[in-house]
């Protein structure tokens, strides 16, 4: 025990100098006032500078604070919501009136509207902007991803849970039925294909463009939204260094297993008791194969999917630079990213590098460059869950000697871990991108600008693949490899002159642009089987003495346009703005290259109208009106003209070259689809913006639609591009963003979105339905189609002749006692939400802050994979299910008959029914808690800032099913699969609505820091 003399001394000490500190402590009182009425604000924040010492002003704004006696030189940081914070040194005088001016930033904000920017008051479209924090929030490799549910209108959804995932964006819904209905995305000025390449930590903000007043500068190419990308640039000054590093782990939480042993062996059991075949234990011998009788008795019992699904990682660290001169600025950044998937062999390497100059030549005179290189290594998997979720569980993997099974228990089915055999198979795709932009900026007169860009896009390709004989796509065949390559330049060149002139109370900008943009794509494939040596992979295909081929392709495609827009404001009140822009395509036929499309946008900003000036709860009203016309022309090229393939032909025993017209015929009347645009909006601020928000309300009519129309098969070709059909889509969108609290060092910020759009197609090319395509008038785009599911067959019932107990029972929709496809079938729902919301909310306290999304999507059917699964026979392993027996008469699925095989199920007795599920579900997007490191403590070691933090992304998912992410069934609702990071082409569509159990979506937790120097 310590010294008693001593432990007195130190209390005497410690007392001494907080006497010392309390006779130099002084105090100082005051007032925080509104500058122009000069009355007290209640709830203004006082905090001495660089101290956690502070108070909060009373109800006529006045305050009394204790200044400590060790601050030299004393200031007070004084803050009050809806106000511009201010820093005011204490004086002797002890007595310190304070007044704020009302916080107009928020109008004053500077939003990108195409070829130009504006006062975010001055807008008059329907646009969303995106602050660089935002991006932030939710560490991500595909930037879109973070912001899913943040944009009203906009529907984001992740397209699987593969290292390779896309993201699927739609705006304001499906306008076309079979063309592209994904955005326009403009980085830097310049068309990108692929936002997947973008780093989010070089992204300076985002405008996200919506109604026809907004993207009609932009024409054909925004028909479908146009989602503006500003990179970083560098700033006068010191060099500033930024270290952004993440670390996560991922694992597949909701995933539902398929029958165990037990299960299995039930359902087998039940199936052929249904046929008369087994009544007990003693009849297993008939059933079950000796293999299968052996793993029962030693409890065999595996569970195929666990066997694949382990836990992946993901890790991503950048490094920026930005600095310069009055001259020359610039910024630089380097970053790698790398996921490992939750499956073997499926592993993705993303490597970005960023260089931003700009030069001032002259006052006059700026050149500059932003340019990008993106590489990629990707390894491919296929997805073995498919087979794994089939494979009977009394199926060991090994054999008793510990090797790998290729055919457990002499099965049918291949050992889906064969591909995990090193040497045994590959898929790999290396990807580069370069993304080259210049410009030219001169200002003419002090009114007058004009600016030239050029944007080269350079993407190359390649991918091989090797499939051994023991593979699950070999199963057994011949080895077999191939080797693909494609090469793409899309050119772009645009030059535009602003004329911006202030006079008196009128503004006026003049904005004109011509463009010409070409994509141009080289692709070659080659393939052979049975090589000599395995481990020469896909590099010797001279080797390979089978199944030889050679394909290679090539297309071309231009559009060249002229704009113009007129921007007018009187007094930041009354805002009106024109535009035209003509689009020549050269995928439309000859004669019909060539549209113009217009559109006009006024707005009223009511509050700065005097008879509103007086209140204070209104603090920003503003109505939007417009209506504008969009194109779209995205096609296949060529699809107007007729194209020949060559086709096998022989004469006796001697081949020669034959040709045909290819699947897809010409058409030479192509034209554009075309769709309309009336929105009309209401941006609002209470409370001096404590509430901000906007409500908007919109109709598209889109006519001529680019439809691919399935031709019989007389016609000796399959598939012809026609301008046939209509659509319309309807939509509501509400935003509000709310500063709930701010109190000292506490402040809480909530955001939420809900906006609603309705699909619906007007016209087909006849006044029927398309049923084969599933096309329905007056319904959405995506619909299901299918006999009515109301329950099972009970004994009770009085059955049609033919049916049996325990057999899928559906709706006789007309009533006459007869089962038809003709009259019996209905539209059961859409793979579309009715609704979709999201409530983001943000707390911080001094350092510590802590972040929460929420995500919803509300009255979507899904089509569920897992329920498929259900195998009557019990040959294959079944999904779990609550199958009617005579011992239990459920109205779930039918009773288990082995005479039934799956395909008979699906296809002759209603199978196909069982599958449809409600989808809606809530999800917790992402939490994050994180920390701001004082300045003081890492200044020490030469840092200026710093933040640590620890985020989970889906973490809580809340729906009707058990085990299982919807999401992963909302990309098969959009028909716009994003470019993903290792091809040009699209996600596949894997069916209206499908609720695939392959590539399950993960749970992250990561770890990350933010570092500034």
């Amino acid at each position: 025990m310590p010294n008693p003399l001593l432990r007195f001394l130190i209390l005497v000490m410690l007392l001494s100098n907080a006497m010392l500190s309390h006779a130099q402590s002084r105090q100082v009182s005051g007032r925080v006032l509104d500058r122009e009425s000069k009355t007290g604000l209640p709830g203004a924040t006082i905090v001495v500078e660089n101290t956690n010492n502070g108070t909060s002003t009373g109800t006529d704004g006045g305050f009394t604070l204790d200044i400590p006696g060790n601050v030299t030189n004393p200031r007070l940081v004084v803050s009050y919501v809806g106000y511009t914070s201010q820093t005011v040194p204490v004086t002797d005088a002890g007595t310190i009136d304070v007044t704020l001016q009302p916080d107009q930033k928020s109008l004053e904000e500077v939003v990108v509207i195409g070829y130009g920017t504006a006062k975010r008051s001055d807008v008059t479209g329907a646009i969303v902007s995106v602050k660089e924090e935002d991006l932030k929030k939710v560490p991500v490799a595909n930037v879109m991803e973070s912001l899913q549910g943040r944009l009203p209108g906009v529907d984001i959804t992740r397209s699987s849970g593969s290292s390779s995932s896309g993201v699927n964006i739609t705006v304001r819904g499906n306008r076309s039925l079979t063309a592209n209905n994904g955005p326009l995305f403009i980085v830097d000025g310049i068309q990108y294909t692929s936002i997947q390449d973008i780093n989010p930590n070089d992204i300076a903000g985002m405008e996200v463009l919506k109604d026809a007043a907004s993207t009609a500068i932009y024409g054909s190419r925004g028909a479908n939204g146009v989602i503006i990308v500003t990179t970083k640039k560098g700033a006068s000054g010191k060099t500033r260094v930024s270290l952004n590093s993440y670390y996560g782990i991922t694992d597949v939480v909701l995933y539902p297993l398929v029958n165990d042993a037990a299960g299995y062996i039930a359902q087998r059991r039940e199936a052929f008791r249904t046929t008369g075949q087994w009544n007990s234990p003693a009849d297993d011998p008939k059933i079950f194969s000796t293999f299968q009788q052996q793993s029962i008795a030693n409890g065999v019992s595996t569970r195929w999917p666990k066997e694949f699904l382990k836990q992946g990682r993901q890790q991503e660290h950048q490094v920026g630079l930005a600095g310069g001169s009055d001259q020359t600025k610039f910024y630089l950044s380097f970053d790698y990213y790398n996921e490992q998937g939750n499956l073997r062999l499926d592993n993705l390497n993303r490597y970005t590098g960023r260089v931003n100059v700009e030069h001032a030549l002259s006052p006059k005179l700026k050149i500059g460059t932003q340019s990008q290189l993106t590489y990629y290594n990707q390894d491919n998997r296929r997805d073995p869950l498919n087979i794994a979720n089939k494979v009977d569980p009394l199926a060991a993997p090994y054999d008793a000697d510990g090797n790998l099974a290729i055919y457990p228990n002499s099965g049918s089915f291949i050992n889906p871990l064969s591909d995990e055999v090193e040497g045994n198979y590959e898929n790999n795709v290396r990807t580069m991108r370069t993304f080259l932009t210049a410009f030219v900026d001169y200002q003419i007169l002090n009114d007058l600008n004009f600016r030239s860009n050029v944007g080269l896009t350079l993407g190359t390709a390649r991918t091989g693949i090797f499939l051994g004989s023991n593979t699950v796509d070999r199963n057994g065949s011949i080895p077999l490899s191939s080797y693909a390559t494609q090469f793409d330049t899309n050119w772009s060149w645009e030059n535009i002159l602003n004329y911006n002139k202030t006079f008196g109370d009128h503004s006026l900008t003049l904005t004109g642009v011509t463009s010409l943009l070409t994509f141009n794509t080289e692709s070659g494939r080659s393939q052979g089987g049975n090589q000599l040596l395995g481990y020469q992979l896909y590099y010797a295909l001279g080797n390979a003495n089978q199944q030889l081929a050679i394909n290679s392709a090539y297309s071309d495609s231009k559009l060249i346009s002229f704009s113009g827009r007129a921007q007018y404001n009187y007094k930041s009140r009354y805002l009106l703005t024109l535009t035209g822009r003509s689009d020549g395509s050269s995928k439309l036929a000859k004669g019909n290259k060539w549209a113009f499309f217009p559109s006009a946008a006024v707005a009223w900003r009511i509050s700065e109208e005097a008879f509103l000036k007086d209140q204070t709860v209104l603090s920003d009203l503003k109505l939007r009106v417009s209506y504008g016309l969009a194109g779209n022309y995205d096609i296949p090229p060529y699809s107007s003209q007729s194209l020949l393939t060559r086709i096998p032909f022989a004469y006796g025993d001697v081949s020669a070259p034959g040709y045909a017209f290819s699947n897809r015929i010409g058409n030479p009347d192509l034209t554009w689809e075309l769709s309309t645009t009336a929105n009309v909006g209401v941006d609002f601020g209470l409370l001096r913006n404590r509430l901000t928000g906007s409500v908007d309300i919109y109709e598209t009519n889109t006519d001529d639609l680019l439809l691919d129309r399935v031709l019989a098969a007389t016609s000796g070709v399959s598939v012809i591009t026609q301008n046939v059909g209509k659509t319309r889509n309807r939509g509501v969108e509400l935003g509000l963003n709310a500063l709930v609290m701010e109190r000292g060092d506490f402040r809480w910020n909530v955001a939420a979105t809900w906006y609603k759009n309705v699909e619906e197609i007007v016209a087909l090319s006849t006044d029927a339905n398309d049923i084969n395509n599933g096309w329905f008038i007056g319904q959405p785009t995506r619909v299901f189609y299918d006999y009515e599911k109301i329950g099972i067959w009970q004994t009770a019932d009085e059955k049609p002749a033919g049916v049996k107990a325990g057999q899928i029972k559906v709706k006789d929709q007309d009533g006459n006692g007869t089962i038809t496809a003709s009259a019996d079938r209905k539209v059961l729902g859409s793979a579309l939400p009715k609704w979709s919301s999201s409530l983001a909310t943000d707390v911080t306290y001094k350092g510590f802050s802590l972040g929460l999304q929420i995500f919803a999507r509300y009255g979507q059917m899904i089509n569920y994979e897992y329920d498929q699964l259900f195998d009557p026979q019990g040959t294959e392993n079944s999904s779990k299910q609550d199958y009617w027996t005579p011992e239990n008469p459920t109205n779930n699925f039918p009773r288990p008959d082995a005479s039934l095989s799956k395909s008979t199920l699906q296809n002759s007795l209603y199978g196909t029914t069982l599958a449809y599920r409600d989808g809606s579900y809530v999800k917790l997007r992402a939490a994050t808690i994180g920390y701001n490191v004082p300045a003081a403590w890492v200044g020490k070691i030469g840092v200026a800032s710093a933040r640590i933090y620890v985020q989970g992304k889906n973490l809580l998912t809340l729906s009707k099913i058990d085990n299982y992410d919807p999401e992963r069934a909302a990309a098969a609702a959009a028909s716009n699969g994003e470019r993903t990071a290792t091809s040009n082409n699209t996600n596949a569509n894997n069916g209206v609505g499908l609720a695939p159990l392959s590539n399950p979506i993960p749970r992250v937790i990561t770890v990350g820091v933010n570092l500034g120097f």
